[in-house]
């Protein structure tokens, strides 16, 4: 019998953490982090990590469990994630997947298969020195002549999951999306209760913004520095938003205004991006925030929870 999990996914500053809390509390439920840099230990404010205060006793998984020196991927998630979540149906709770990566999240709940080409450690290298000498751009460019589709669907930014794209092909002769199409249907391995939190973008857009400035007023840059001096540097974990900015302020590439203007806009653009591929890549269920009367609109939200896990339970 498949095992009951629900989703609450959305972009940046939606209000995701509260209403998982929330609902943890209503249906006795635990929260698994969707977020693919809450992992890192010391990174706590520029990665938005719920504090102990606003855990409210609800147990929260897979926060904390990374060295900022260490690598994490989507497929490590997968196996976590379903390890935990096998672990709080067992409990008799429910597993509650909260946060904004899309991929992990789709990972963990369903049959999503990773590639099973084999790796080119030369060739990866080789990729990796473009990417610091050219830019990220020279190395998508190179992706957008050999997979056009995996192009579009990969942002610039995201330099490993376009090397491991260029990787596979270099490997295979095949594109990722040719070596993802011989794979098997996508099917749901639980009985998901997919919950999407949306808001009016301007008012997203400000809050993302007045997000920003709390995090620097809470000590982003004291965080960000502490990093940057233990050495920690060419590591996944420090191309998150947020440090990134911070790492061109202290090596003089920008001004300190400059910083934050960047951390503000990154964070504006990573948002527009992740509400995209949730409304494209998962059948959500879209709630709207716009009204910040967050009691009224959980109340919606916990209602719909409710009433879909009655009807699932009578599948």
């Amino acid at each position: 019998m498949k095992e009951e999990v629900i989703v609450v996914a959305g972009p940046t500053a939606v209000g995701k953490t509260k209403t998982g809390i929330e609902l943890a509390k209503a249906l006795h439920g635990e929260i698994i982090s969707g977020d693919s840099m809450q992992v890192y230990r010391t990174m706590d404010i520029g990665t938005a990590k719920v504090t102990k205060e606003e855990m409210e006793g609800i147990p929260h998984h897979l926060l904390d469990i990374k060295e900022p020196t260490e690598s994490f991927s989507a497929s490590e998630f997968q196996t976590l994630a379903r390890a935990c979540i096998a672990d709080i149906s067992s409990r008799g709770k429910v597993p509650i997947i909260v946060g904004g990566t899309g991929l992990y999240i789709r990972a963990a709940i369903s049959n999503y298969a990773f590639s099973e080409a084999k790796e080119d450690k030369a060739y990866r290298m080789q990729l990796e020195q473009m990417a610091a000498e050219k830019g990220n751009e020279a190395v998508h460019a190179l992706l957008l002549e050999r997979d056009p589709k995996s192009a579009e669907r990969i942002h610039p930014n995201n330099v490993r999951r376009v090397i491991r794209a260029l990787e596979i092909y270099h490997i295979t002769k095949q594109t990722m999306t040719e070596v993802l199409a011989d794979q098997q249907p996508e099917e749901m391995l639980y009985k998901p209760i997919l919950i999407g939190l949306e808001m009016e973008r301007d008012l997203l857009y400000q809050r993302i913004n007045e997000r920003v400035d709390l995090m620097v007023e809470r000590g982003l840059v004291q965080e960000a520095k502490a990093l940057y001096e233990a050495g920690v540097i060419d590591c996944q974990s420090v191309q998150a938003i947020g440090y990134k900015e911070m790492y061109a302020y202290f090596k003089g590439d920008v001004s300190y205004e400059e910083a934050i203007a960047q951390l503000k806009q990154n964070s504006r653009r990573y948002a527009k991006r992740q509400y995209t591929w949730f409304r494209n890549q998962m059948n959500m269920n879209w709630f709207d925030m716009t009204s910040l009367d967050f009691q009224k609109e959980f109340k919606e939200i916990q209602s719909f929870t409710e009433g879909k896990r009655a009807s699932l339970s009578n599948e």
